[in-house]
């Protein structure tokens, strides 16, 4: 059996911890939802479109934030997120309004893609679960 040189060792290992490096670091970096995103919603019947404002900031696998969107009386209202997490790629939070003394509560989960964040938000009303797509981009730091 041939062994290898020494040297030729050291170089394949150093080569394969700067591949490896480089990897963690682009996931790291692709993984960050840290910033402002915005996206509209279409009016009910027809109206004007609502945009919503998610401040978030990543603490590891922490999330935190606040969500603002206007009320049905058209002033902005802002709430903090809650049970924010994430994982690689993979962010979720929930938000939690309270309308005429009930509370409602909204799952979003998404991926994050560099300036962009594409997912699910889960709803329930009147004992039915609602699922439909958001898709958030990162506004441009002020």
């Amino acid at each position: 059996m041939q062994r290898t040189n020494p040297l030729v060792r050291f170089f394949i290992t150093v080569a394969t911890a700067a591949v490896l490096s480089v990897g963690a670091v682009a996931q790291l970096k692709a993984a960050d939802a840290s910033g402002t995103w915005s996206w509209s919603t279409p009016g009910r019947d027809g109206g004007e479109a609502r945009k919503s404002t998610l401040k978030l900031k990543v603490e590891g696998e922490k999330l935190t934030g606040t969500m603002s969107a206007p009320g049905r009386d058209g002033q902005a209202r802002s709430v903090e997120i809650s049970d924010g997490k994430v994982k690689g790629d993979d962010i979720s939070f929930a938000v939690v309004r309270e309308i005429n003394g009930n509370k409602f509560t909204a799952k979003y989960s998404g991926k994050v893609s560099g300036d962009s964040i594409k997912g699910k938000v889960e709803t329930e009303r009147e004992g039915q679960a609602r699922s439909r797509d958001w898709e958030a981009k990162r506004e441009a730091a002020k």
